[in-house]
């Protein structure tokens, strides 16, 4: 029976690195998407999130399951309710990057952001883009050095995210209102998707070393 409940925690696990691996899949192709006013590519990503959301619901079933018939204790009960919450988390992500998406199927054929503000959305993209592939090996290696590397990249796109906002607030600003909006909720979407990855991280840190720290990223 301990051999089965090992087995089982295990396809857990493996399941967080295969959602984790979909959710870096689908931030890359939306940014390209927002960026380069791709619609097919935004169509892809839409489509995918069902896969992501799919996993999510698998993985929690599974979870489920394995509190209600093997009883679990300790380090093994906090790696099942870990990973109810993180698979919350990465859900989340592959919204967050589905609504980016739907921002560039929207504004087709023209980009969301006006050319100003080119440069801030590409660092907040590249920067979105390394916490999701840093997650993964997160999730398989459980390296706290990989942890800080995300925490630290949020960050800076919190920072940038305050930048937008600042831009769009300043006297000189002269986009229509449309445009405020999308640059708006685009920047909010990118930060998103960097708190629920720190959120993710902070759950791995707690299953390694066993100390909680509040986190306040933990919502919609």
């Amino acid at each position: 029976m301990r051999k089965v409940f090992q087995e089982e925690l295990t396809q857990v696990g493996d399941q967080l690195v295969e959602i984790s691996r979909l959710v870096s899949e689908a931030i890359s192709k939306a940014t390209t998407s927002f960026e380069v006013a791709d619609v097919d590519l935004a169509q892809d990503v839409i489509a995918a999130d069902a896969r992501i959301d799919f996993l999510q619901n698998s993985l929690d079933e599974r979870a489920i399951d394995i509190l209600a018939l093997q009883g679990p204790v300790a380090s093994d009960l906090r790696m099942i309710v870990g990973s109810l919450r993180m698979s919350a988390s990465l859900e989340r992500m592959g919204d967050l990057a589905r609504h980016i998406a739907q921002l560039a199927r929207l504004r087709f054929p023209s980009t969301v952001i006006p050319a100003s503000m080119t440069g801030t959305f590409k660092e907040m993209a590249e920067l979105d883009q390394v916490i999701a592939d840093k997650l993964a090996v997160l999730l398989e290696t459980r390296d706290l050095e990989v942890a800080r590397d995300i925490m630290k990249a949020n960050t800076a796109i919190n920072d940038l995210h305050l930048s937008v906002f600042k831009a769009i607030a300043a006297p000189e600003w002269a986009e229509s209102p449309a445009t405020t909006v999308d640059v708006a909720l685009a920047s909010r979407y990118f930060e998103r998707f960097a708190d629920h990855g720190v959120s993710v991280a902070q759950k791995v840190s707690y299953l390694v070393t066993g100390a909680w720290q509040p986190n306040a990223t933990e919502h919609s």
